[in-house]
């Protein structure tokens, strides 16, 4: 079984280009799917002085064992760039995570936030 994604939209409705994006940076971590089952992809629009545009992602890891762990947020002005940050990160994460003794290390835990928004399932 592979890894499952859900995603929520803060501040914006998403794109398919976006949705794309994410299902192309979720492949990269279909290898550690002994290790997770899924994720949540949060990607928060805010305004910023001058009327500019940034973007807040939080990416959080479902363990097999049905825990969450929260990752660092990302934040940029590129919403596609700052996804793939986020990836790029849980990648780097999950690669440390299994070379700690696979299943049996713990990921390293962000403070976690709460935010509710529209939501889209992807598998």
């Amino acid at each position: 079984m592979g890894v499952g994604m859900q995603i929520v939209y803060l501040g914006f409705a998403g794109s398919a280009e976006l949705e794309a994006e994410a299902a192309t940076r979720l492949i990269g971590i279909e290898r550690f799917r002994a290790l997770i089952s899924g994720c949540h992809l949060a990607i928060e629009a805010r305004r910023m002085p001058g009327g500019m545009r940034a973007y807040d992602v939080r990416l959080d890891l479902i363990t097999r064992n049905d825990e969450l762990k929260p990752l660092p947020h990302c934040s940029g002005d590129d919403v596609c760039e700052t996804v793939r940050r986020a990836f790029a990160a849980a990648e780097r994460e999950l690669i440390a995570w299994q070379a700690q003794d696979g299943a049996s290390a713990p990921l390293r835990t962000a403070p976690s936030g709460g935010a509710s928004g529209g939501m889209s399932a992807m598998r």
